[in-house]
């Protein structure tokens, strides 16, 4: 399951790297997205690309309320066209979750070891997402709504999986297009899509265990270990991007 990312860009890479419409908030740099935070995500609107919040975590229109947001951060690729949570916002409510690297870890419960991964380029990338549009019925109206989101997974690449057997799916740029375009209803022609069109090849290094808790928003968390700074993970890392942010992962979602 991924249950934390990193997102260092700040909002006008955002907006000339994903040729988004300009941002109406500031996006603050986070080493340590968790859970539940509010989050920059991309939808599209009007054949523009604007940059929205949303919590992370799906809640269903259907749900009594949004506490089943906690057990649905991940969307399996394997079953996001049939299962019941997620079948309407696959057809209607597709996002891009921009982000700079991710966390999975290596290792038994209590000494687990956090790897940080990230593009081969050093270049923001975009997890596959969804979002939904909630409404607390018991709330005075125009004060009871929540807009939460969720990052598809799918079974980690050659370059992934040693360390773990998910990862989270990240788009390659020409199908951002095609996922954003509301149009696009056809579960098959969706999930082919997602089945064919992502990145597999990154790059990673193992940091500190300070990522594991979730108040560290800081850059050490996605700093090298020192002690393994000539380690074959290292190799080729693209300097200038070495100081920046992270997302913390566990198995089977």
């Amino acid at each position: 399951m991924c249950g934390r990312f990193a997102r260092y860009s700040l909002s006008r890479e955002i907006e000339r790297y994903f040729n988004t419409h300009p941002s109406s908030f500031e996006i603050q740099p986070n080493c340590n997205v968790a859970p539940a935070q509010e989050i920059p995500v991309i939808v599209l609107q009007e054949d523009e690309r604007p940059i929205k919040k949303r919590h992370w975590g799906l809640v269903p229109f259907w749900a009594k309320d949004i506490s089943i947001g906690s057990r649905m951060i991940n969307a399996r690729v394997e079953t996001v066209t049939s299962k019941p949570a997620f079948r309407a916002a696959l057809k209607q409510r597709r996002c891009l979750i921009p982000a700079n690297g991710f966390y999975e870890c290596q290792g038994k419960a209590g000494s687990k070891q956090p790897y940080y991964f990230h593009m081969p380029s050093g270049e923001p990338f975009a997890f596959a997402g969804l979002y939904e549009v909630w409404e607390d019925k018991e709330a005075p109206p125009g004060t009871g709504t929540y807009k939460p989101c969720t990052i598809i997974t799918t079974n980690a690449s050659e370059s992934v999986k040693d360390i773990h057997n998910r990862m989270p799916l990240i788009l390659k740029p020409e199908a951002y297009e095609e996922w954003l375009d509301p149009s696009n209803k056809e579960p098959a022609k969706i999930e082919e899509l997602l089945k064919t069109k992502y990145v597999k090849e990154l790059k990673r290094y193992p940091v500190s265990k300070l990522v594991n808790q979730v108040g560290n928003n800081k850059k050490e968390c996605m700093e090298p270990l020192k002690d393994m700074v000539q380690s074959k993970w290292l190799e080729n890392y693209p300097k200038k991007r070495q100081l920046r942010a992270p997302i913390l992962c566990k198995r089977n979602e």
